[in-house]
């Protein structure tokens, strides 16, 4: 039996895995084919014909709805600015709650703060780490005007009893989509579900712009209010004659049309590099089949996943091994990936903090001296983030979630045997993993 190279054996692997790139030939004739016409972007923010953005947007934004299954597409220069346009455009405003997952980016908290909406945390699924409806209805008062429903690494939440929830108390729902692009429940694409789709085109991304992002509705009216945040709302209302003016204050949240043309090939690419994604973990968890201590990602019979990252549930009352122990030496036995070499092998203990945690919200201060919106005179509520607050996010970032990238293409079978060797190796060493061990 080799030695941990933890514990100063040899890794299972140096030779970087190779890089995720999917910008290639046709992406730079996209890019040179705007770069020939002059029009680098066409947006005015002002009601005109270029309100709307020029052609390669537009195009953009067509072909995305048409995948979606929606009739409107509205780009965004990131998926942050998706949220917090989403959010405006619902309506939520002082006095207001959004219901989110504490277990995401924190951008999906922070858009309903944007517009001094109070966020509420609801607890995650222990197996599907996504909101589900029971624990979303726990969280409803007469104050939440939206929910932020994260299809949280790739997986689809259990979308119809949320949309159920949500219908009979009159809420609007939000689908964060970031890392769940070409995802589908029960046959629809996510993003059709609710009532605003936000896909993120941020690099690491399964398609990417570089930066940039796609809402998807199919609604008429909240579409046009995307469309108003996005670009200088406050501007535009009067001479298009927009009667509600709530939230109109717009941003300037455009994308241009080097990154849209990009985005029109990636588009077409996604679906193949999802089917690898998925081919990767099929043939990575039968070689991970029956490993001490861990366990494969559930995938709810009516969702779907799209394997953003590919989350291992790790028990360390099986092993006798702490999580991040295992981590460490699971870590020490492989290489970096090309173009982030500088973070190390792409393994984690755990994904995110719970959000409830950070300092905005531990300590409630947003905005001017009266700490709005947390402590706003508008809101009636009392904000609850202490901890305790959410514990299957608690344990599952303190103790059980192991995230890892290593199977997005192009990984091949030989790399994903390295990947395997160096699970089976850790595990075969388990009794040389005590903490006091490894801290010797």
């Amino acid at each position: 039996m080799s030695e941990l190279a933890l514990l100063g054996g040899n890794p299972v692997r140096t030779t970087p895995f190779p890089a995720y790139l999917t910008i290639g030939e046709a992406e730079k004739a996209a890019a040179m084919r705007v770069l020939d016409s002059g029009i680098l972007s066409r947006f005015l923010g002002t009601w005109h014909p270029d309100f709307f953005g020029g052609p390669e947007v537009q195009a953009f934004e067509r072909e995305w709805a048409a995948i979606a299954g929606v009739r409107h597409g509205i780009s965004m220069n990131s998926a942050t600015s998706g949220l917090y346009a989403a959010v405006g455009a619902v309506g939520a405003g002082p006095g207001d709650e959004v219901i989110v997952s504490p277990y995401t980016m924190i951008a999906s908290a922070t858009a309903a703060v944007v517009f001094n909406a109070v966020p509420v945390f609801a607890d995650i699924d222990p197996e599907t780490y996504t909101l589900s409806a029971e624990t979303i209805a726990a969280r409803i008062t007469p104050r939440t005007k939206a929910i932020i429903v994260v299809h949280i690494f790739g997986q689809a939440a259990d979308m119809d009893p949320i949309m159920a929830l949500a219908r009979r108390h009159g809420i609007k729902v939000i689908e964060d989509c970031a890392q769940a692009p070409f995802g589908t429940y029960k046959g629809r694409p996510v993003g059709s579900l609710g009532d605003i789709g936000v896909f993120s085109l941020n690099y690491h991304k399964h398609i990417h712009t570089g930066e940039g992002a796609m809402c998807t509705t199919d609604d008429d009216g909240l579409a046009e209010r995307l469309q108003l945040i996005r670009n200088h709302a406050e501007a535009v209302v009067e001479k298009k004659g927009v009667a509600n003016l709530v939230n109109m204050i717009g941003f300037n949240f455009r994308l241009g049309e080097i990154e849209a043309a990009i985005g029109r090939e990636q588009l077409r690419k996604g679906p193949a590099l999802v089917a690898t994604r998925k081919a990767n973990v099929r043939y990575l968890e039968a070689k991970l089949a029956g490993l001490p201590g861990l366990a494969m990602p559930k995938v709810g019979t009516a969702g779907d996943h799209v394997y953003y990252v590919h989350p291992l549930s790790y028990s360390e009352a099986e092993t006798g091994v702490s999580r991040d122990t295992f981590v460490r030496a699971l870590k020490a036995e492989l290489a970096p990936t090309g173009l982030r070499e500088h973070e190390g092998p792409l393994v984690g203990a755990g994904y995110v903090k719970p959000l409830y945690m950070t300092p905005i919200f531990r300590q409630m201060v947003g905005y001017g001296t009266v700490q709005c919106p947390f402590r706003c005179p508008h809101y009636e509520g009392t904000p609850d983030y202490s901890d305790g607050l959410c514990p299957n996010a608690e344990a599952a970032h303190f103790g059980r979630v192991i995230t890892h990238e290593l199977m997005r293409p192009p990984m091949t079978e030989r790399d994903l045997d390295d990947v395997a060797a160096a699970f089976h190796k850790v595990a075969e060493n388990l009794h040389r993993l005590s903490d006091r061990a490894v801290r010797a």
